[in-house]
């Protein structure tokens, strides 16, 4: 299989460097770092800049960039097909443009963490989404475009056809040929790039990108070289891939990116990972046990479930080992079973006086489980019990009862009109064997016992039913947090069904928690509110809260219980609701506000401190606060220079009567500008640097480093405004004679002073 560097961008895409894995990419933009502060959304929508998930469907193989913000948790991926989560895979996020990789060298395998053990067979139209703690963190849909044949090359000229979804934007694709040999050549990098409109290209070769002309849902990549020598290697290579996004941004990022890379194979990306869903053989079943019988086995088992994206279940093999050896063979009895929801079986023609194990397989298309899941005959004189739920009683609604034995592989029988429904250790006639659930919607009477493997019977039981169809309003659900007050907690929720047409919520009663205890008596307001503030609760302590609502009929459900809040007590300190503070070519004067928080307290004044929360003695972050001992200091944002960062700046309040003490937390974060290089290229006496930058007026310092690490300033640039009607700025660069040095400086970086950074891009000789 190869495992050849990705690219996953153009023009303000990031540059992706695997060093984990010992495997550098180069790519002809260098991502913005200044946008690590974005929160990714939690609805499903393709990932914002800096974040993205990158999907490269013939190699099943995920990249996941940015969501430096989450650095050290951990994240879960899934793909989804149809709504069935077919892969997923959980990874730590790490620092870097590449949060982690799955399926790929130096990153993790489908499955880990998860226990998914299968590598997806990614397809066009499955759904990858990113989630923390639940919640979704981005989506990228897989792109249904590919490059369908090898590369055609005539004379100069090299061809690459492809297909091309409906659905699928011709705006925002790319053909690109990869290979590294180009670098020889008059095009001077590894790859050559195909986009729709106008003929383009780059050094050593035109483009143009064009769809519809061999039929409906292709397209076209015309490439012509200025040597045919660069035709030649272009037309091998094997790195003919279709690009595809969901979203590009102001800076023309590519967010929801699929590259579809030709004649790459899918499966697992590297050693000890799981196989693919065709290669994989069913799950087993569980649970399996096994009884004797009169001279037969009873086999019972929990049917298995086939790994999403894997052949379906056709059914069972179940097979008798015996233990006795006769020469090198052992005599085996069993049956195949072609159900896949069958639970159970019983292996007849059996040896009274032989020992057997037992074997239970899974059957599929692709083969049968292995190895197999064992279990060893036992014989069984127990008698097995059944459990109801719920066990009877008077109810305003229809209820639904399940029976459930203490045995598996035993079956339930009942009856409707008190007779036994066992007898003699078989089911009586008139009994009904129990299946699922029962709907129960009138009186009724259940009378039901078990018989399991064995043939071990359980005592009778009667429970009954009096349902008096007096419908009560659902629970009402808390979709917020309570707001925490003094010595109050305010309470919100929806209404729920009231249970009925015609029938309406004549009040709800809100009941407080400490832990699992209720706290005093419930308060109530009138069916028309969906808001109560909760008064009489004690200061400094945790509570929960459930919602119930009313009818004429009586009380529903309860809802379920609410986030926890912490009720403030006679002494309080509020820090104020957390800043975005965007950076200036100047310091940026920043207030922070106490207001809210205790002043006085039983005749004593309250004293206050403010104090940042520092990572270290030598935080670059650390700022002067003025007036700290206010409820409004006061500290100036100083312009962006390497050493500091653009992490969030946290600051503690302390409120302090006589010897109580309270805190609390703010954080003000940075929002630095945009900026991106585009391009870098040198030769003897003529360097140029230029990229872009999303506030005109900033200073752009260009800057290379030496292997220690020790930075060198190149020179200083300002972003322009750029023209009409496009928006941000834009900054270029341009050095001769000995300005421009004696050699090729290499990787270059870039700062700006409202607090971007971008780098490296390799600078390319002309």
């Amino acid at each position: 299989m190869k495992t050849a560097p990705h690219e996953p961008g153009k023009r303000g895409v990031r540059v992706q460097g695997y060093g984990r894995a010992g495997i550098v990419a180069s790519v002809s933009a260098v991502l913005c770092a200044s946008s690590l502060l974005a929160i990714p959304s939690a609805n499903a929508a393709v990932p914002e800049f800096p974040n993205n998930v990158v999907v490269f469907p013939d190699r099943d193989f995920v990249t996941i960039e940015g969501y430096q913000e989450r650095i050290g948790q951990t994240a879960t991926v899934e793909v989804k097909r149809g709504g069935e989560v077919i892969g997923s895979a959980q990874s730590e996020v790490v620092a870097g443009d590449v949060a982690f990789e799955i399926n790929h060298p130096g990153g993790v395998c489908w499955g880990a963490g998860t226990g998914l053990a299968v590598t997806p067979d990614i397809r066009p139209g499955d759904a990858v989404t990113i989630k923390f703690g639940g919640v979704e963190a981005g989506t990228t849909t897989v792109q249904d475009t590919y490059v369908n044949g090898p590369s055609v090359r005539e004379g100069n000229t090299v061809i690459v056809k492809g297909h091309v979804a409906p659905g699928v934007s011709t705006e925002r694709m790319e053909q690109r040929i990869v290979e590294p040999a180009l670098k020889d050549t008059s095009v001077g990098r590894r790859d050559a790039r195909a986009v729709a409109g106008a003929a383009g290209g780059d050094d050593g070769y035109i483009s143009r990108l064009e769809f519809g002309l061999d039929g409906p849902n292709t397209f076209t990549a015309t490439y012509e070289f200025d040597e045919e020598a660069a035709a030649v290697i272009a037309a091998a290579a094997g790195g003919a891939r279709a690009m595809a996004w969901e979203a590009s941004d102001a800076d023309d990022n590519r967010q929801g990116l699929t590259i579809a890379e030709y004649g790459e194979l899918g499966g697992p990306g590297m050693g000890g990972c799981p196989n693919g869903p065709l290669q994989t053989g069913p799950n087993g079943p569980t649970d399996v046990k096994a009884a004797k019988v009169n001279g037969e086995l009873k086999v019972n088992w929990t049917p298995a479930k086939a790994i999403p994206g894997t052949p379906a279940i056709t059914g069972y093999r179940v097979t008798a080992v015996a233990k006795t050896i006769n020469g090198a063979e052992r005599v085996e009895s069993g049956v195949r079973i072609s159900d896949p929801k069958a639970a159970g079986t019983t292996i007849k023609g059996l040896s009274a006086d032989e020992q057997y194990d037992v074997q239970v397989v899974s059957v599929s298309s692709v083969g049968e489980t292995y190895p197999a899941i064992g279990a060893i005959p036992e014989t069984d004189t127990t008698s097995p019990s059944v459990t109801a739920s719920p066990e009877g009683g008077t109810f305003k609604t229809a209820q639904e009862l399940t029976l459930t034995a203490s045995e598996q592989g035993s079956d339930i029988y009942y009856t409707l009109d008190g007779t036994n429904p066992v007898s003699a250790g078989a089911s009586a006639p008139g009994s009904t064997l129990y299946k699922e659930p029962i709907k129960v919607t009138a009186n009724t009477a259940f009378t039901y016992a078990a018989i399991d493997p064995s043939g071990n019977v359980s005592g009778n039981k009667t429970i009954e039913f009096k349902i008096t169809n007096d419908p009560v309003p659902a629970a009402p659900v808390i979709s917020t947090a309570p707001v925490a007050g003094l010595g109050t907690a305010e309470v919100s929720w929806t209404a729920p069904d009231a249970g009925a047409a015609g029938l309406t919520i004549s009040e709800y009663s809100v009941q407080a928690y400490t832990g699992t205890a209720a706290f005093g008596a419930p308060k109530k307001v009138a069916g028309d509110v969906t808001k109560l503030v909760y008064d009489g609760l004690n200061g400094d302590t945790e509570y929960w809260f459930t919602v119930t609502a009313s009818n004429t009929n009586g009380a529903g459900e309860p809802s379920a219980k609410s986030a926890p809040v912490t009720v403030q007590g006679a002494v309080v300190a509020i820090a104020g609701p957390d800043q975005s503070v965007a950076r200036r070519t100047t310091a940026t004067p920043v207030t922070l506000d106490g207001t809210g928080s205790t002043t006085q307290a039983a005749g004593t004044t309250a004293s206050h401190k403010w104090e940042q929360v520092l990572t270290g003695s030598t935080d670059p972050d650390k700022v002067t606060l003025n007036a700290s001992t206010t409820l409004k200091p006061t500290f100036s944002l100083p312009v962006y220079k390497t050493g500091m960062t653009n992490n969030p700046l946290t600051f503690k309040l302390t409120v302090t009567v006589g010897t109580t003490v309270r805190t609390d937390l703010v954080k003000v974060t940075p929002v630095p500008d945009k900026v991106t290089i585009a391009s870098a290229t040198w030769r003897s006496g003529d360097m140029r640097v230029s990229g872009s930058g999303s506030v005109p007026g900033a200073t752009i310092t260009i800057f290379k480093a030496s292997a220690t690490g020790t930075r060198t300033v190149v020179s200083r640039v300002n972003v322009t405004a750029a023209v009409a009607p496009a928006t941000g700025g834009t900054w270029s660069l341009r050095l001769r004679d000995n300005a421009a040095g004696t050699s090729n400086p290499g990787n270059l970086w870039i700062e700006s002073n409202l607090g971007g950074t971008a780098g490296p891009l390799s600078t390319t000789n002309k």
